[in-house]
Formats: structure tokens, sequence, C-alpha cells
């Protein structure tokens, strides 16, 4: 299985063939979740500390629930109660981390960049669980899954990803993932909120809802993230759900069998209608958290098993 990576803190760093060893080891746990007994001992004897700097309710419960069902002593540190909100930085953190020895650490932070600074000063390998608007790979590479599955192939397909890509780090992660496996994107919302340099993904924008999802095969929506707005980027949220959130009448320009996703939360009769979030023949929201679990243990397990051989080949080469 190729999967080179030391740490998981975007998806730009990964190949192709490195994405789809992941879900095929994803697609594996997937049917051990499913199971009576549900535990592996791929993590057993290592430790995993989960620091959540924001707010998270199914992206750390994912994390805490695939590692413990890997075997794994997991921690979870209260960041809100921290020393860091006591003065000290993020650098003395990961110092006073790296003394108690973690061997997977898992960061989501509210500013860009922040994770790939922990990841160069701590001994051990760093997941990504969504820094400020830069990436959130996780949350793509389990959309993948779910396309995959839903869909029956991750290539080639027509994707609208729907609503406030300005501020979202889970459209910038799926954009780059998408674009990896060969998939024509369209990028449908307000120009405040899809911004014109969006196109140097090789996206195509659309303003026009029922144009952007003429004959797609996923429609991906978004929420609007107001935390990170500074201005008035919507005129009302009646007006943008309006022209923009998902109704039955907007998704009937999509393809007939076109499957609906959202990575929550969601935020109901602002970009979608409650009947489309539960329509059990078009949307995959549900499944999108149960791929959340399988893709996180996926990725915990690549991950230690390459910390594993650094530390094998130190060892011996010492």
């Amino acid at each position: 299985m190729t999967f080179r990576q030391k740490h998981l803190l975007g998806i730009e760093p990964l190949h192709p063939a490195e994405i789809t060893a992941l879900l095929d080891l994803a697609d594996q746990y997937v049917d051990l979740n499913r199971r009576e007994q549900k535990h592996s001992d791929a993590l057993k004897g290592l430790t995993q500390v989960n620091m959540f700097f924001e707010n998270s309710t199914r992206t750390q419960a994912s994390f805490e629930l695939a590692g413990k069902r890997l075997g794994a002593d997991v921690m979870n540190m209260a960041m809100q109660a921290s020393s860091i909100k006591k003065g000290e930085t993020l650098i003395d953190t990961a110092m006073t981390l790296n003394a108690m020895h973690p061997d997977l650490l898992v960061v989501r932070h509210p500013h860009s960049g922040a994770v790939d600074l922990l990841a160069q000063k701590v001994n051990c390998a760093v997941l990504n669980a969504g820094d400020g608007r830069h990436e959130h790979p996780t949350q793509a590479l389990l959309d993948a899954l779910t396309i995959r599955r839903s869909r029956g192939r991750l290539h080639r397909l027509n994707i609208a990803i729907c609503g406030d890509v300005a501020h979202s780090r889970v459209a910038r992660s799926n954009l780059i993932l998408l674009g990896k496996m060969e998939n024509r994107i369209r990028l449908v919302g307000p120009p405040t909120l899809v911004p014109a340099q969006f196109a140097e993904f090789g996206a195509e924008i659309y303003e026009d809802m029922e144009e952007g999802l003429r004959d797609v095969d996923v429609v991906m929506m978004l929420r609007l993230q107001k935390e990170r707005m500074d201005g008035g980027f919507i005129p009302s949220e009646r007006e943008y759900y309006h022209r923009y959130g998902l109704d039955a009448q907007k998704l009937s320009h999509a393809r007939p069998d076109a499957i609906v996703m959202h990575p929550g939360p969601m935020n109901r009769g602002v970009e979608i209608d409650g009947e489309i979030a539960d329509d059990i023949n078009r949307s995959v929201i549900q499944e999108q958290v149960e791929m959340g679990v399988a893709v996180r243990m996926a990725a915990m397990d690549l991950l230690a098993r390459n910390l594993r051989d650094s530390r094998a080949n130190r060892a011996v080469n010492a």
C-alpha cells in the first residue's frame, strides 16, 4: 500500500495513489464498524491526543471514536481552559506535549498554518482537523469516500460545491482532492462568497444556482460561516435561501440520480431545505458521518505504520 506521508496536514501533498490507498483502507474500516465487534489493535500501545482550539462536535467525536476503535489511548485536551489562554505560546505548548511522548496529535485551530507549525515542533504524527480557512483534509477524504461508494467511482464526475466557498476550509480541501481525481468542479454562489480567484483551482464559477446545478452528479452544500464573516456578505438569510438554498425545484436541474451532501452542521431553511436533507433517496449526509469515522481510522492507521517504521529505522541506525 502506497502512503508515504509523515503527517496529514492537507490534501495538497497527497498523490492520487495515496488518496486511493487511504480510501481503500477506509472501506475495510466501514465493514469493521458495521460489525458487532468494532475493535482493532492497529494503534495498540500508542497515545492519541486531541487538541481542539475551536469548538467541534462531529470531528472531535469522530476522531475520538476512531482512535478508541483502533486500540489507542485517547486523551482530549480542554484547550479553552489551557495554558494558551494564560499566555503560553503554541510552540511552548508543542514542547510540553513532546515531553509527554504522544504518538498521534489531532489538532483543530482557528488560524491557518498553526497545525503545520506544531508539526514542525513535535516528534509524532500530526493530523489536521481544520485550520482557519486553510484546509480540512479528513472532511474532503470522507466526502470522497461517500461519493465513491454512492456513485461507484471518484473520477470524471460533475460536482457542484454551493454556498460559502470563501470562508470554507472544507471547500478548499475538496477542490484540491476532487481536482486531483479528474472531476469537473463547479462553484455556485454569490460573488461575495465565491470570489473569482477560485477559478485558479480549475473550477467553473456560477452565480445562478439552477444553471450551476444543471446535469451535475453531486451537489455539495456548505453552511454560511457567519463566525468568519466581518461584513455584509448576504442581504439576509431569507434572501439567501430564496436564491441559493437547495430545495426540490433547484435540485430538479441536477441529474435524476444526483446525490446531496453537506459537511454539517446544517442550517435548515438557510442553505438547505429540511425535506431534501432528510430524503433517503438523494441525501447521503448521514453516510458522510459514518464514513468520517472510517476515514479517520484509516488515516491514523497509515500514519502510525509510517511512524513505527521510522522509529524502527532510527533504532537500527543508532
